[in-house]
């Protein structure tokens, strides 16, 4: 199966008119469009298609998907009615406007009265639309809201930017069916799309160079399986350095999440008092003894050269000379996974993590706040262009960038982007970072392209979060919830997944949020 991409409302238009310079007709993939959504609409909501649907069409092309499916479902056997507050002027939406007229679709002003209906399609406005709908439009929208019955969207709720995911409208969408790929806004407004469905219509391969959606499926492809003569030397030697006095949790918890992720050694280095703690709790991890504030060990440092990875951070601490001692290790190493405090000290050393990243392949993974005190200059784009801000810093640092958040993204330097849109509000706790950054590190130890690692490792956490949650509820949910349940994502993705049916492409829940 092709990949997903990740595009801009800009990137959807071109992509249309590529199809359409290769010989695909507009009227063409309208029809698919319509046809889709009418069948994903029959699909998911059986219970209320008999009490009717209401399409309430715009005079674009979205506006023509909607009349194709309003066709549809009518075709089908269902009671349709449509509403609009302009014709289309001509072209493929006003052709088949006609037709679902003549079809028996009925047509009710957008003022009413209106029958009662169980469900609503907002075809309305296309993904190319931006800022507060037309006032005109608003008493429709708060129209539609009042009747309280679910609303799939075709392409977004009306008044969503789909670059942005800023909703200037009053409507939430149950379902939104979209085309193709995933629009940027889609994953960051969770919220009012609910469900997303991403439907085939017959559009060209999409460009390589665009962010691709990662799922289970690519995630479980890049996972090998073990060798029968597997030993622990070949599934990879981890280091971990964190877990100071007052944080050795955070340390625990990678060391727990990088073993549940295949690492056949896992080490701590953190100080004496912390250690103490640790090998009565973990009695499978390693240990070295090594202060935060001074050099390194000599013995530390031939530890840290002879294993795959080492991971900085959870529960380091920030005191005085900090980033000095994290430049120190991430030196020594073969390969490392840098987060949390080990990212906050080095906002004045960003030079000199570009030197390490030349030659050494490096991993940040911030969240958020951590992002804005490494890169300032991209505080700005992170709510609605994490794309963009993700990819810059993974330019100017050199190293694969992580950047935590709703949805994940990873840039890689050379210009690549992946992204997550697994978990939900239940990783939004502290210790979930920390076992992100051990799944990753278990994952570099096998033999996994950092870049890859780190996408496969974020896909894994927040699908553990899900099954996490749905024993013991996203409100409830506690990190060592999720490395307890990475155990059923690693059978679910060697089972393989269930073909999707004709004609969806992927399919993203609504994040579970209780």
């Amino acid at each position: 199966m092709r990949p997903t991409p990740v595009i801009t409302p800009e990137q959807a238009r071109a992509w249309d008119a590529a199809a359409i310079a290769s010989g695909r007709s507009i009227r063409v993939l309208m029809e698919n469009a319509g046809r889709a959504v009418a069948q994903i609409v029959a699909d998911r909501f059986a219970r209320v298609t008999p009490q009717g649907v209401l399409v309430a069409c715009g005079p674009g092309n979205n506006g023509g998907d909607g009349w194709v499916a309003a066709r549809t479902l009518r075709a089908m056997g269902v009671s349709v009615w449509a509403t609009e507050l302009t014709a289309p002027n001509g072209g493929p939406a006003a052709e088949v406007r006609a037709t679902a007229l003549q079809d028996g679709v009925r047509l009710v002003p957008a003022d009413g009265p209106w029958p009662g209906v169980g469900l609503i399609i907002d075809a309305l406005l296309g993904g190319g639309a931006t800022g507060a709908p037309r006032s005109t439009m608003m008493p429709l929208l708060h129209r539609l809201v009042d009747l309280e019955k679910p609303i799939v969207a075709i392409d977004g709720p009306t008044g969503l930017d789909l670059a942005t995911g800023l909703q200037h409208g009053p409507l939430t969408a149950a379902l939104t069916v979209t085309f193709g790929g995933a629009r940027c806004g889609h994953l960051l407004a969770r919220d009012e799309i609910g469900d997303l469905v991403i439907a085939d219509i017959g559009l060209p391969p999409a460009d390589s160079a665009w962010p691709i959606l990662v799922d289970a499926a690519w995630a479980a492809g890049r996972i090998a399986p073990f060798r029968a003569n597997a030993h622990k030397g070949t599934r990879g030697r981890v280091v971990i350095v964190g877990g100071s006095v007052a944080m050795v949790g955070a340390a625990r918890l990678a060391a727990r999440a990088a073993f549940a992720a295949g690492a056949g050694l896992v080490h701590v280095v953190a100080p004496e008092d912390s250690l103490a703690v640790l090998r009565v709790a973990e009695p499978d991890v390693q240990t070295m003894a090594q202060g935060f504030g001074g050099s390194v060990d000599p013995g530390v440092l031939k530890l840290i050269a002879d294993a795959d990875v080492v991971a900085i951070g959870p529960g380091l601490g920030r005191d005085a000379g900090r980033a000095g001692f994290v430049l120190s290790v991430v030196e020594q190493a073969k390969c490392a996974v840098i987060d949390a405090d080990a990212l906050t000290v080095l906002k004045t050393e960003r030079d000199a993590l570009a030197k390490l990243a030349a030659t050494t392949p490096i991993v940040c993974t911030p969240h958020i706040g951590e992002f804005r005190t490494l890169f300032p200059e991209c505080a700005g784009d992170l709510e609605t262009a994490p794309w963009d801000a993700a990819l810059h810093a993974a330019r100017v640092s050199g190293c694969v960038v992580l950047l935590k958040g709703v949805p994940t993204v990873i840039a890689s330097p050379d210009g690549g982007a992946l992204t997550v849109a697994a978990g939900n509000p239940g990783l939004a706790s502290g210790g979930s970072g920390d076992v992100l950054t051990g799944i990753i590190a278990g994952l570099i130890a096998q033999g996994m392209h950092p870049a890859d690692a780190a996408a496969v490792g974020a896909q894994a956490h927040g699908e553990a979060a899900d099954i996490g949650a749905r024993r013991v509820t996203a409100r409830a949910l506690r990190p060592m919830d999720v490395v307890n349940a990475l155990p059923d994502i690693w059978r679910s993705w060697a089972r393989g997944t269930t073909p999707r049916r004709v004609p969806v492409l992927a399919e993203l829940p609504r994040p579970r949020s209780t």
